[in-house]
């Protein structure tokens, strides 16, 4: 797969070209059906298959005040991305230049004049150019003179009777609920970072921990504890996760990810990881002491093991 930050990397001559343009935040299932379906066209055709997509969200220009939290990093969505078979990528930097666009200025400039697209697979709600003035019907009309056709991607059918989005799997992390987010996702939700030293009172109490840094990438769930894996290099393991800043301790104002890896004793410092949810056992509370704290960590661990199958 070819993978282009500008429109400057893009090779003289690709194409001609099948074409779907978006965010794509999560790389959820109905965005895989979308890319399977481009993928179809593309083989169909003898086009190549191509992805537009940003740097950001378009809200953090159009409208900072609403902007959200992204689900995924840009390497994590171009890495999802590639697993569909792909034949390129192009991330276009979302600045005021682009933003201000016309649609028919983004269509010859970038589908016809770099892309020598042939086909755009686009939803019914799908809007582009300056104010997003552009829609399906601007699309419709400007493929009907310059020559390429539009085609209209219904919704994926619902999971569990509910429609696939970005904004629902945001609310899910936001409440804890990150089975059903995983079910949306088509996987587990995760976060990838470096492993740093924290305040290592867990290594105090019996269960170290491997504290992500502030840096790390990929939506992060609601305060509590949850059970899941902890994956590093081709290594995946069983792990107990906290979220949180710890309110049984005083002076820590930071949110942590740190995980707890079952049965294991390892240096794990400066070590680049992931940490996915699976399911989630409980609120963030404030014990009223050590002892109450251990015996609970305990009981998560167990309630870990039975979660995620691995017996007592």
């Amino acid at each position: 797969m070819f993978h282009w930050r500008s429109l400057a990397e893009v090779p003289s001559g690709w194409g001609p070209s099948a074409v779907t343009i978006g965010k794509f935040d999560g790389v959820h299932v109905g965005h895989v059906e979308i890319l399977r379906q481009l993928g179809e066209i593309s083989s169909m055709r003898g086009l190549k298959s191509t992805v537009i997509t940003f740097d950001r969200h378009p809200a953090s220009l159009l409208s900072p005040e609403q902007l959200p939290a992204d689900i995924l990093s840009t390497e994590d969505r171009l890495a999802l991305i590639d697993q569909e078979n792909i034949d390129a990528s192009l991330v276009l930097a979302f600045d005021t230049e682009l933003a201000g666009l016309s649609p028919r200025a983004f269509v010859t400039s970038i589908l016809l004049g770099k892309l020598n697209t042939q086909a755009v697979l686009v939803g019914h709600d799908f809007r582009f150019g300056d104010h997003a003035s552009g829609d399906v019907a601007t699309l419709q009309e400007l493929g009907a003179e310059l020559g390429f056709d539009v085609v209209l991607i219904d919704d994926v059918a619902p999971v569990d009777g509910v429609r696939v989005s970005s904004s629902l799997i945001r609310e899910l992390m936001a409440s804890g609920d990150v089975a059903t987010a995983a079910k949306l996702l088509g996987r587990l939700p995760r976060v990838n970072g470096e492993v740093v030293h924290g305040h290592k009172r867990g290594r105090e109490l019996g269960f170290p921990t491997a504290n992500l840094s502030q840096e790390a990438t990929g939506l992060v769930p609601s305060d509590g504890v949850y059970a899941g894996w902890f994956v590093d290099g081709g290594h995946r393991y069983p792990a107990a996760i906290s979220v949180g800043t710890n309110p049984t301790f005083e002076g820590v104002n930071k949110r942590t990810v740190e995980a707890f890896l079952l049965d294991q004793n390892l240096d794990l410092y400066g070590h680049q990881v992931t940490i996915e949810f699976a399911a989630h056992i409980r609120g963030m509370v404030a014990f009223t002491g050590i002892d109450p704290l251990i015996e609970q960590m305990h009981n998560d661990v167990r309630v870990t093991r039975e979660i995620l199958g691995l017996g007592k």
